[in-house]
């Protein structure tokens, strides 16, 4: 099992968690946006997290952030109040060190004293890493979106991963 601590994010997390996910961008695995997001424009979204249902997580070593994980809302409909989307990222340098199962097995053990039933992921298609992580966490393949992305000229496939609890 990876080291560290898993806890809630703080806001003076921020910096850090946007500095993972800008991190991501150039790969054109995990992420959809093509350009590096700001602080500013992520504080809103940071805000919106909420410990008691839809939390953000850290994994700290170190004093350092080096993962985080996200459950938000599906959809923003009532009659999906029990689902959420996932989302999780590692620093680079941190990456293939089990930081990200240790995340996701967290909110797995987490989720059901969070009200939550059912997990979403969506990944592209070409991550393979990702894809592997959520199998190996009992998800499975619930939808596949043809050619939706495109990152650098190319079309990417985006899958559906779930899990029911």
């Amino acid at each position: 099992m990876a080291p560290g601590t898993i806890r809630t994010a703080r806001e003076t997390d921020l910096p850090d968690i946007v500095a993972i996910y800008n991190a991501s961008i150039p790969g054109r695995l995990a992420t959809a946006d093509t350009e590096p997001v700001t602080v500013a424009q992520r504080a809103d979204w940071f805000r919106s997290f909420d410990p008691s249902s839809r939390p953000l997580w850290v994994l700290e070593e170190g004093g350092e952030v080096r993962a985080w994980l996200s459950l938000r809302s599906f959809y923003g409909r009532p009659a999906y109040h029990r689902t959420v989307e996932m989302a999780v990222y590692v620093a680079s340098e941190y990456q293939r060190r089990g930081y990200a199962g240790r995340l996701l097995a967290h909110a797995l053990e987490a989720a059901p004293g969070l009200g939550i039933a059912t997990l979403l992921a969506f990944v592209f298609a070409h991550n393979g890493p990702s894809v592997d992580l959520f199998m190996r966490h009992g998800f499975a393949g619930w939808g596949r979106l043809p050619r939706v992305a495109e990152l650098d000229g190319v079309e990417r496939d985006l899958l559906i991963l779930g899990r029911r609890l």
